[in-house]
């Protein structure tokens, strides 16, 4: 039986998949791309972030990883805040949730005790 897992990890993992679910709803059905089809600005989007579940059995691992990811998917979110107006509240969506991913991450480090100086 595997210990419980932080409230810090469960609130990334959340972040993680709202992420997804955002990028599913964005582009398939709020504002789906003129210029694209939908199924490659999906797999763009969606698949890098289903990558790290390949790595779910160490969440921490996982985590890491979509925190790397989730770099990216904050510089879109700032972009198209910037750019479409009427996307803006979608970015910055995108914006929040990468920032609460990058907190969890920052927040779940454990720190090492400061060496005594002699």
């Amino acid at each position: 039986m595997s210990a419980p897992l932080a409230l810090t990890y469960r609130i990334g993992v959340v972040a993680w998949i709202a992420l997804i679910a955002l990028q599913c709803a964005w582009y398939a059905w709020l504002f789906p791309p003129h210029q694209l089809p939908i199924w490659l600005v999906l797999a763009v989007t969606v698949i890098p972030l289903l990558l790290p579940f390949l790595a779910i059995r160490n969440v921490r691992r996982a985590l890491l990883w979509v925190g790397i990811l989730s770099l990216f998917y904050f510089c879109h979110g700032v972009a198209e805040s910037w750019s479409s107006a009427h996307e803006r509240w979608l970015a910055l969506l995108e914006v929040l949730l990468t920032l609460l991913l990058i907190g969890t991450l920052g927040a779940g480090v454990k720190r090492r005790p400061a060496a005594k100086a002699s």
